[in-house]
């Protein structure tokens, strides 16, 4: 009999708020908090707006002599760790220590300590780098960071697949528990490339918006007058339990999940095709063993980008037909930005949310709909529904794709 895995735990750190409380009620009510980007100065940049974390605060996550050894993509991740393991009540002892593990989905890694050890090399020569470099900059070290310090002696992994990144740890996660390696997986994605050379670099591939000068609407999915993505960070975590362990302690349940698809669109590195993310959707739904007109929510890909938003809703009309008329839709990255590998674990939170509370999230900043866009994307306004069947999708550079679904217990 295949093992039913339940979410118990949430925790994030986002543009939208340092918590989950606060970024969903930032979500649910629709406000964004992409703004001028103020971690450095931006002013010769194509693109000067993020996303960013703000008034972040690790101090009662992280001891402050372990500080200087992680990256601020580690910082997040660790944050969102503890208001996870806080939110599920689960403390991790040695009987269930082997039997607990932990995946966190990196897209880029430390790319703020590669940039600063870097200058550290040209102004003052390599003997100046620091012993903890290494260590700070790997993608693994947000998933082995939070092993050592939650006692996670069972699977410990990254896996590293761009936009995909948090949906694969979290779906794959999900097998370890199904196979019974696990009992609980600690799951999610962290990301922290607000820095010169991530703006830089995704400018340099036109992917960013150049909405200088009003940041907030910058990001807006399916309105006509989109034209690219804005880069954000944070990290969101989720405690995966087997069903049986988790009603045995008797947690507080959130959800299901029911179902993980995964393709690869074998097409182009950054150009976005309707064959993967539709495969991938189906097969999500089949492991689910859900159809079609049982889905009432979706969180999409919906980056804000002129292709790639109407690209994954004919994706949606080819993988769930008629029915597709009748899902709520929406993008949560039109208020917290892009966070890369971060993205879907920070999305499948909202989704999250939005079963428990009955209210779909709106897309925002849809001023002039594409005439392509002819399914309900939620512009603007939040609404209420009842969701007991929710998707939640992301993809990545290089035709990578991975869907989740969520069902009510």
């Amino acid at each position: 009999m295949r093992r039913k895995i339940v979410v118990t735990g949430l925790g994030c750190v986002s543009p939208l708020g340092n918590d989950v409380a606060t970024t969903w009620k930032s979500a649910s009510e629709g406000r964004s908090g992409i703004d001028k980007i103020t971690k450095f100065d931006a002013s010769d940049y194509r693109s000067r707006m993020a996303g960013e974390v703000r008034d972040f605060d690790p101090g009662g996550a992280i001891d402050s002599t372990e500080l200087k050894k992680m990256d601020i993509f580690i910082q997040y991740a660790m944050v969102a760790a503890k208001e996870a393991f806080d939110d599920a009540g689960l403390v991790v002892d040695e009987a269930l220590a082997p039997y607990a593990g932990v995946s966190v989905g990196v897209g880029l890694g430390g790319l703020t300590s590669i940039e600063a050890t870097d200058h550290v090399v040209m102004d003052k020569g390599p003997r100046r780098i620091s012993p903890f470099f290494i260590p700070m900059v790997i993608s693994n070290m947000a998933s082995g960071q939070i092993s050592i310090h939650f006692n996670l002696k069972g699977y410990n992994t990254s896996t590293a697949s761009a936009c995909s990144s948090s949906n694969h740890s979290i779906g794959d996660a999900a097998r370890i528990i199904e196979r019974g390696d696990a009992k609980v997986m600690v799951v999610g994605g962290a990301e922290a490339t607000v820095t010169p050379l991530g703006i830089g670099g995704f400018a340099a591939m036109r992917a960013l918006s150049m909405r200088n000068d009003d940041p907030q609407h910058a990001s807006r999915p399916y309105d006509r007058d989109r034209d690219g993505f804005v880069l954000g960070e944070g990290s969101g975590v989720m405690i995966l339990e087997d069903y049986e362990h988790a009603k045995a302690r008797g947690a507080k349940i959130y959800g299901e999940l029911a179902g993980y698809g995964f393709s690869s669109d074998a097409f182009h590195l950054t150009q976005p095709n309707t064959d993967g993310p539709m495969r991938a959707m189906r097969m999500a739904l089949d492991d689910a063993e859900m159809n079609a007109d049982d889905l009432d929510y979706i969180n999409t890909h919906g980056t804000s980008t002129p292709a790639g938003d109407i690209n994954e809703l004919n994706a949606i009309k080819e993988s769930l037909g008629e029915a597709a008329k009748s899902v709520s839709i929406s993008s949560s990255k039109s208020m917290s930005g892009h966070l890369l590998g971060a993205a879907g674990a920070l999305e499948a939170i909202v989704t999250l949310k939005a079963m428990e509370a009955g209210v779909v999230p709106p897309t925002i900043n849809i001023e002039n709909m594409d005439e392509q866009c002819d399914l309900d994307v939620t512009p603007n306004t939040a609404k209420e529904r009842n969701i007991r069947g929710a998707m939640s999708n992301s993809f990545g550079f290089g035709g990578t794709n991975a869907t989740l679904v969520f069902r009510a217990v």
